[in-house]
């Protein structure tokens, strides 16, 4: 079956057809790190994951290309308040975002630039603009001239968004030099005590939506397959993407993706509004895969609502899952086998995540049939799909194990190493006749829930069943 994708910009589902065949150019906007992401940010992570996570299971190569926007207004007012330099605090929240998207099991991005490092393509694609007559400089910073680019034949201002031009308010409140109201800025004007880099009009830093416009451009080429993002950033920032590189001569992204917001209490995730929920808020009450399970539990373009009890419920609809896996495996290693063809119609029509977790429960429940009736081969062939399915998702109880696994022997090395310290204290004070200090450090160990035997060869431990 043909991969169907919801295009924001035609807004139909379209065939998809990558430039090249065999071949997908992926651009997704990342993080803006001025504080600890939220699980609205993570929603888009995950949600992007499971598109390419599909588009690699069927064969594909993929170029996933997902930026830092690290130079901004917001995080320079942050780090400001903060009195810490602004690369610092920027850096700082980068690796949580990081940090974030690996505990969620996201794969790392092809490439990961940020804007900073983008600056001589930016002047590149500004003098491109300036010779066609679409943008102009002024007082040391750049604009897009929106008018002009409106009255340009092919011009397409408004198409992604649905806006008519005359309502689009760009929301920048630094006014100066620019020709119109809705013109926007591509390179601001160096302000005291800002950091600023060099370019023919003068000293400054990047604007918002050019940024993205240098970096796709620059490793996926001047068109490429997809770019996706969150709805909020529909407009201004990838309507504006858009027109800049249109108006350049770059054909750009052949289709747009967005996800939905998760919402709590009816109304988006935002710090403004101080809803936001943080990782480690939420992984003090599930694990990171029931995290991942519940936030890629919804269709991308479908509102997430929050609550606990939902959270709650999706953990337990995740462990029903990794349960019958565990039963089914009979202590082997279970392999991982094909996806049925539900699932596979499910994810070709937009991603359609939750059809496709139906069919991964559907499945599920069948397996847990066989059981019942003692065909333990066909329930071992039934969990082979269902890890088939779920590694799509980024979900495969098989893999996280091991991760758990790996976590867990960490974790008892470590302890091993404080449960040694203690017995050798404790042998050393045998060795003296101290027998207070042996009993002490023996209670201690057992009130920490930790059986000690003595034997020939010395004390060994382990913990209570």
């Amino acid at each position: 079956m043909t991969q169907r994708i919801f295009d924001t910009a035609t807004r139909a589902l379209c065939d998809f057809e990558p430039l090249r065949e065999g071949h997908v150019s992926m651009y997704v906007c990342g993080a803006t790190p001025q504080s600890s992401p939220h699980i609205g940010h993570l929603r888009s992570g995950v949600a992007f994951d499971i598109v390419r996570r599909w588009f690699l299971a069927t064969g594909y190569d993929v170029a996933f290309v997902r930026n830092v926007t690290d130079i901004d207004d917001k995080i320079l007012t942050k780090a400001a308040e903060n009195g810490r330099p602004w690369w610092e605090w920027v850096s700082t929240y980068e690796r949580e975002f990081t940090r974030a998207y690996n505990t969620l099991g996201v794969l790392p991005p092809s490439v990961e630039p940020r804007a900073t490092g983008f600056v001589t393509q930016m002047v590149d694609y500004m003098s491109r603009l300036i010779d066609a007559g679409f943008a102009y400089a002024a007082d040391g910073s750049v604009y897009f001239d929106v008018a002009a680019w409106v009255a340009a034949e092919g011009s397409d201002y408004g198409s992604l968004s649905g806006n008519r031009v005359e309502e689009m308010e760009q929301g920048e409140t630094d006014v100066a030099g620019k020709r119109g109201a809705h013109d926007f800025a591509l390179w601001k004007a160096a302000k005291p005590g800002e950091p600023s880099w060099p370019t023919p009009w003068g000293d400054g830093r990047p604007g918002w939506h050019l940024e993205c416009s240098a970096m796709s451009t620059w490793y996926l080429g001047g068109s490429f397959d997809i770019h996706g993002g969150g709805l909020d950033l529909q407009f201004p920032h990838h309507e504006n993407e858009q027109a800049q590189s249109h108006a350049a001569g770059d054909g750009f992204a052949q289709y747009w993706m967005h996800n939905h917001w998760v919402t709590m209490a009816g109304e988006k995730m935002s710090k403004s509004l101080g809803n936001v929920l943080s990782i480690d808020n939420m992984l003090e009450s599930v694990r990171p895969v029931e995290l991942r399970y519940y936030l890629g539990s919804a269709h991308y373009r479908s509102v997430l609502e929050y609550s606990p009890a939902a959270l709650q419920e999706a953990a337990a609809g995740y462990r029903r899952i990794e349960d019958f896996v565990a039963r089914a495996s009979g202590g082997e290693p279970v392999a991982v086998g094909e996806w049925t063809p539900a699932f596979a119609d499910a994810m070709n029509e937009d991603f359609g995540v939750p059809k496709a977790l139906a069919e991964i429960h559907n499945t599920v429940r069948a397996g847990n049939k066989a059981l019942a009736d003692g065909d333990a081969a066909l329930a071992r062939d039934l969990a082979g799909a269902v890890r088939a399915m779920t590694a799509v998702l980024g979900i495969d109880p098989g893999e996280w194990a091991s991760v758990s696994a790996g976590t867990s022997g960490a974790a008892e090395a470590a302890l091993d190493v404080l449960v040694q310290a203690e017995l050798e204290r404790r042998a050393q004070a045998r060795a003296d006749k101290d027998w207070a200090t042996a009993d002490e450090v023996r209670d201690r160990l057992a009130a920490a829930g930790i059986d000690v035997t003595d034997t020939a060869d010395g004390a060994t431990w382990e913990l209570k069943g």
